[in-house]
């Protein structure tokens, strides 16, 4: 485990999120930190902050220099910092991870549901958005009618969208009587929609189920849960 440069706990705190350094430091004086079930009341002490565990007002949290979050998006839940209509992502976490930057790597729509992953890495929001690395996303669409295999044949063939010069086709099979296992390694506006409507079917309910190779079932995150990626999970990101 490489080390860091030690930092007082008030720097610590501010890194993490907790606030300015003026209140991060009243919250050391106040006796609200603790590390190793001591009170830190010494705001000159130093602690190496790599893997440094501890508590504020009683809650647990490790130090982390990125967050890298996989969530399970419910419904009715806009994936912007600033929400227009429907409450924001954000609002499903802590809130020192607003004050740290964290923001959705790419997004879903407000009524999709499904796995999204949140960071505060710029370089690692870049590198998952860019449209060249083709990582595979998997999305499970509900249709108001059963599944054909006239519509599987269509949506693999390629059909026509208005505004996209050649045809798009994906990955397509049947999972459920009227469900259909969609996976795209491009995101274009609305595509899982847009691509059943054009192929003369009709998206009730989207919800993605995997990005790459990490699927929204290993993760065992309940709606509106979420958890911190291990470096295992997230070398299942990457393009297979």
């Amino acid at each position: 485990m490489r080390r860091m440069k030690t930092l007082t706990m008030e720097k610590i705190l501010q890194s993490q999120g907790f606030g300015t350094k003026k209140s991060c430091r009243y919250m050391v004086l106040d006796g609200l930190v603790e590390v190793d079930g001591a009170v830190v009341n010494d705001v000159r002490a130093e602690y190496d902050p790599v893997g440094l565990r501890f508590t504020v007002d009683g809650e647990p949290w490790q130090y982390r220099e990125h967050v890298y979050i996989a969530l399970n998006k419910p419904t009715g839940v806009e994936c912007s910092r600033r929400p227009a209509v429907h409450r924001g992502v954000l609002s499903l976490l802590p809130d020192p991870f607003t004050a740290r930057d964290v923001q959705p790597v790419g997004r879903l729509d407000h009524d999709t549901t499904g796995l999204l992953l949140l960071s505060d890495d710029g370089a690692f929001i870049h590198a998952q958005s860019h449209p060249k690395r083709h990582v595979p996303k998997t999305y499970v669409a509900t249709t108001p009618a059963p599944v054909t295999p006239d519509l599987i044949d269509k949506l693999q063939a390629g059909v026509k969208l208005f505004d996209e010069p050649a045809l798009l086709n994906a990955q397509a099979r049947q999972v459920g009587e009227c469900e259909i296992e969609i996976v795209l390694d491009m995101g274009k506006y609305h595509q899982v929609k847009r691509m059943l409507a054009a192929a003369g079917s009709h998206c009730v309910a989207l919800r993605r189920t995997a990005i790459g190779r990490l699927t929204l079932e290993s993760l065992g995150l309940a709606e509106g849960e979420w958890a911190y990626l291990t470096p295992e999970q997230m070398a299942l990101l990457a393009a297979p």
